[in-house]
């Protein structure tokens, strides 16, 4: 839909994509109005956000009533279609979109979407980083003449930062979109982007999407819509996402640490160095030491980030810039402090077991794991025998520690060193446990939802108080 001139249109769920969602809709003439469970008092920088747009606000619960006479349901990405509204507008057949679906039917440029279990927000950051390098490098060639009109230029979002649809009003056709895209949002999306990267499909959301079937059927359509010369990129390595190029509509290209196979075009890790192939041609780009980051994980969300930049057509010199330069993202293997001989990192973005196995591989060191928050029906039984293959020590705390404990114990595992009810409890204790030469890793394998609004808030408090450690 592009005309939404007096449509009413229904949103579920008042944070950042209900908020975008309204505040672009009411701009266009829809009839806004907008639904969420907390009450009035709560609601003070929501509504303030939308002061003088035409939006009815309905707080305080989800009464089903207010479906009555809408064209359209639009559901936040934290709003499950098995919540009353939703299923109700199911059953009597209304339409269902979301803020990024809403952008991609807008959209006037090319479009870059990455999804993927672990690892989205980073390569996304990269291949943002890579493509304000290229742009930046066009705009010096003479694009910015006094009265000219505005540069080429690359809006970074989705499920991270700001959405996108705040920003789809100014876009040209020469620009350059790039999302992260999760599977909440994808679920009601029936458009593709040009350039389409499924990273991993790994057991993640089971919470949301009940089973494994249901989260790999939600990410597989990134690449269900895709255009004509649409290219999809995807991770070699992991059998969940290397599969979908059987049904991959563009063209396939793929990324990974395992050689590259004869005909396909892609990056890959051969004697120490990052290698890209392009039409054949295999082209060396820089040796693995000189990438910042830690972990397996990150070199083939770097290798991906590679794979996306030449796909979009950026240089190889801004692609390369880049990639050395870039130290990470917050709350991602992000390294704290040291304090009394002891190395602590904040991977609060572990919000799934097979996140926080990635984080371990990442370490030599002998390691203290803070492990818990909320668990989303995952199996921490693989994790279970990594610690006990690493020997690590475990400090538990929140909902899910009992259930890790449980898994643990299963597997024989002696490792738990304290069960604390809270985040701040365990960083005390791992403080009064931790010996010289170990590293505190919190990489908690559950989500922030037990504590905190999200895994940000959990990191940033975790920050906090281990700097206040004396």
């Amino acid at each position: 839909m592009t005309d939404w001139h007096g449509k009413r249109v229904l949103i579920l769920g008042a944070a950042r994509q209900g908020l975008a969602a309204a505040r672009w809709l009411a701009r266009h003439g829809a009839h806004v109005t907008l639904n969420d469970r907390r009450p009035e008092e709560q609601m003070g920088a929501a509504r303030a956000s939308l002061a003088g747009l035409p939006v009815t606000w309905v707080l305080g619960g989800h009464p089903l009533e207010i479906l009555e006479n809408q064209d359209v349901l639009c559901l936040s990405g934290g709003v499950p279609l098995d919540n009353p509204i939703a299923a109700e507008a199911i059953r009597r057949g209304l339409p269902l979109t979301n803020d990024t679906q809403i952008f991609m039917e807008v959209v006037p440029c090319r479009t870059v979407g990455i999804t993927g279990s672990a690892g989205k927000t980073t390569t996304t950051t990269l291949v943002g980083e890579m493509a304000r390098r290229m742009m930046a490098d066009g705009n010096k060639i003479g694009n910015a003449a006094a009265g000219a009109p505005r540069p080429p230029a690359a809006f970074i979002g989705g499920n991270i930062g700001d959405p996108l649809l705040n920003y789809v009003d100014e876009m040209t056709a020469a620009d350059l979109a790039i999302l992260e895209i999760s599977s909440f949002q994808l679920e009601q999306m029936t458009i593709s982007p040009n350039i389409a990267a499924v990273l991993n499909i790994t057991p993640n959301h089971l919470d949301r999407h009940g089973t494994m079937e249901a989260y790999r059927a939600a990410k597989k359509r990134i690449l269900d819509f895709q255009p004509a010369g649409g290219v999809a990129v995807l991770g070699r390595d992991d059998p969940g996402a290397w599969q979908l190029r059987f049904t991959a509509r563009g063209t396939v290209v793929s990324f990974g640490l395992s050689r590259l196979q004869e005909g396909l075009d892609g990056t890959y890790l051969a004697d120490g160095l990052l290698h890209l192939r392009h039409r054949g041609v295999d082209i060396p780009l820089l040796r693995a030491d000189r990438v910042q980051l830690r972990g397996e994980h990150n070199l083939r969300n770097v290798l991906a980030a590679f794979a996306i930049g030449n796909a979009a057509g950026f240089s190889l010199d801004a692609m390369l810039e880049a990639a050395e330069d870039f130290r990470g993202v917050p709350h991602r293997l992000e390294f704290v402090r040291e304090h009394h001989g002891v190395k602590w990192y904040n991977d609060s973005i572990a919000t799934a077991p097979e996140r926080t196995m990635a984080a371990i591989r990442s370490f030599q060191e002998p390691l203290l794991l803070l492990l818990g928050g909320r668990d989303k029906n995952l199996p921490w039984e693989d994790l279970a025998k990594l610690v006990q293959e690493r020997r690590a020590r475990v400090v538990l705390f929140g909902e899910a520690a009992p259930k890790i404990r449980s898994a643990l114990e299963q597997a024989q595992v002696q490792a738990v060193l304290a069960q604390c009810n809270g985040l701040e409890e365990a960083v005390h204790a791992a403080a009064r446990l931790a010996q010289p030469g170990e590293v505190v890793l919190l990489s908690p394998g559950g989500t922030s939802f037990d504590e905190f609004r999200d895994f940000e808030e959990r990191g940033e408090a975790y920050r906090k108080w281990v700097w206040e450690l004396s």
